[in-house]
């Protein structure tokens, strides 16, 4: 259906953006959304005749004039859909883009304030799209069971309707009451479904073998419209139809993880048979990228794979049917088909249907059809779906099952496209939305448990320090004697093992101390060490001084907090008595030279 420029005034207009609109949908075969570009000529022709009036007979895209018109139109289109609608900014683009296509023309004008407008900002957003969610797991299981069920139904179907083909003769030495005679003429091409429709008697005086064929189990067969049964019937014992294709994408999707657009757009000349497996072309039109995968056959039947229902549970799924099975199943179901349309190379899809005027057509396939589109092989099938019934929603589930194995790897998960997106197409599923929750909470709970078990500074020890006090604390009897001896004074503190510090390799000496021996859990600090823990606080406050609050945080801010913390705990009387003997020369800290030669960075 193409725009009539008659029914409006702005006949000009709609003229001039109609012409573009063809020759556009000509150069990229666009299909589906080329009725987006439709609806918005419509759209801004109707409105230029509403505000226009009488004076819109003479617009045209030439016309400077019009520039006010266009751009009071766009800020209009949101006001018959929702906030959120992408509709407004989606009509708003597909004219834009034919006047742009218009004045790249030099042979048609387009006034240049148009054409500034059109090659300009946007005016309107482009609203938010809600994402679909992929499938229930127990409804691509359903998916897949119904999609084998309804391949094995077709290929038994096609298989009896050639073998009974095979056993008639011509209806006219026959019978044209009789299938098998039928058959047999559409086979032989001797007849032909306009010559069913001219030869058959009236629909009351045809055998009741032959009305329960065309009205099927339970059915009611419809005089008007019977002899189109008839041939609908017969073509469909003898080639795939619309509905039976549906079944072979939901299958490829499932065994290749690839997209609608790809698994339905390979010929095959894309196909290649491997020793264990396929190797297919596929094309990405969207994308513009053409792929070369080889999809090898499972080596046996025990292998499990890992995926998650929409709770998030985690089950065990059997692995999915060989991509290569599939492949060979739909060359040989469409073969006779192809062969009855060899202008159709680029696909296997290719399907037979009995047009309107009782003439067979043999071309691609077009899933759109309302008769016979996805949700209708569903009801056929009778496989129960909440939500949008899209095989978009096929291609996340088999996402999902793949970050669900990868254990979330982005990288590995977005094989055929870019990580951005995945981020903005696919991780927005149920699934994936509850299996990061949880591995959010399980990480947040880990680190959680960890600090509170880590300690990250010394030990204090009371006023009075035994070997009792000290092995009772977690010490060993050795560890608490070296202690007490004082074999194992780092400076500030005592260390339960130099050998073993979290600053250095493990059986290194440790390289810090005293530096970090108030950040350290092998530090032991007894009253013994309070005039030299008071010497290192007069070191780091100099370095407080010296140093920006930033950098002396970050080098010194843990010791400063634990330092403070252990001095607090001694009374001012302890305080002033180490002082005492600071002042008589009786303590003294010894720090590495590297200690004095730090600089504000």
């Amino acid at each position: 259906m193409v725009v009539d420029p008659s029914d409006f005034r702005c006949s000009m207009l709609a003229m001039q953006l109609a012409d573009e609109w063809v020759e556009y949908v000509a150069a990229t075969a666009i299909t589906g959304s080329a009725r987006v570009y439709r609806t918005a000529i419509n759209r801004l022709c109707e409105y230029v005749d509403k505000v226009l009036g009488s004076e819109a007979e003479e617009v045209s895209l030439s016309d400077p004039g019009l520039f006010d018109t266009l751009v009071d139109w766009e800020l209009s289109l949101p006001e018959d859909y929702a906030p959120s609608s992408t509709y407004p900014g989606v009509f708003a683009g597909a004219l834009r883009v034919l006047i742009v296509r218009r004045d790249d023309h030099a042979d048609r004008q387009v006034a240049p304030e148009l054409a500034r407008l059109a090659r300009g900002p946007a005016l309107l957003g482009s609203g938010e799209k809600t994402e679909r969610d992929e499938f229930k797991l127990q409804e691509k299981r359903a998916l897949v069971r119904a999609a084998w069920q309804s391949a094995h139904a077709t290929r038994q179907r096609l298989d009896e309707g050639w073998a009974l083909a095979e056993r008639g003769c011509h209806p006219g030495q026959g019978s044209w009451t009789n299938t098998a005679d039928l058959l047999w003429g559409l086979i032989h091409e001797e007849i032909t479904p306009d010559d069913i429709r001219r030869q058959l008697p009236h629909a009351r005086e045809w055998p009741s073998e032959l009305q329960e064929f065309v009205a099927g189990p339970g059915g009611v067969l419809i005089p008007k419209t019977a002899r189109r049964q008839l041939c609908c019937k017969l073509i469909a014992r003898l080639y795939p139809t619309t509905l039976d294709l549906h079944a072979f994408r939901v299958l490829l999707m499932d065994a290749t993880g690839y997209t609608s657009e790809e698994v339905a757009g390979f010929g095959e000349m894309e196909i290649e048979f491997l020793p264990k497996g396929v190797r297919l072309t596929l094309l990405k039109n969207r994308a513009g990228r053409l792929r070369h995968r080889a999809f090898r056959d499972r080596a046996a039947r025990g292998e499990l794979a890992a995926v998650g229902d929409a709770d998030g549970r985690l089950a065990l799924n059997w692995p999915r049917r060989e991509a290569s099975a599939v492949v060979r199943l739909l060359l040989d179901l469409t073969a006779r088909t192809r062969a009855k349309a060899p202008h159709v190379t680029d696909t296997l899809f290719v399907r037979a249907a009995v047009r309107s005027d009782f003439t067979v057509l043999f071309d691609r396939w077009i899933p759109e059809v309302k008769t016979a589109s996805f949700g209708s092989w569903l009801d056929m099938m009778g496989v129960e779906i909440k939500g949008d019934r899209h095989i978009g929603r096929m291609r996340k589930s088999v996402k999902v099952e793949k970050a669900i194995v990868t254990e979330g790897r982005v990288s590995e998960v977005a094989d055929d496209h870019t990580e951005e997106t995945f981020a903005g197409h696919y991780a927005q599923g149920t699934t994936l939305r509850i299996l990061s929750g949880r591995t959010i909470a399980t990480a947040q709970q880990h680190w959680f448990d960890k600090a509170l078990d880590r300690i990250d500074g010394p030990s204090v020890v009371p006023d009075e320090v035994d070997h009792g006090l000290l092995t009772d604390a977690g010490l060993s009897p050795e560890e608490a004697e070296d202690i007490l001896n004082g074999q194992l004074d780092m400076g500030v503190s005592h260390c339960k093992n130099p050998y073993q510090s979290p600053f250095s390799r493990p059986g290194e000496l440790c390289a810090v101390a005293p530096l970090r021996c108030l950040e350290c859990r092998n530090a032991w600090i007894l009253p013994s060490n309070l005039p030299q823990l008071l010497l290192f606080h007069d070191h780091l406050e100099r370095l407080r001084i010296r140093l920006s609050p930033m950098v002396f945080t970050r080098l010194w801010g843990q010791s400063w907090v634990n330092l403070r913390a252990v001095l607090d705990d001694r009374t001012a009387e302890e305080r002033a008595q180490a002082r005492k003997h600071i002042e008589a020369g009786q303590a003294a800290l010894d720090l590495p030279l590297a200690a004095n030669t730090e600089f504000d960075a």
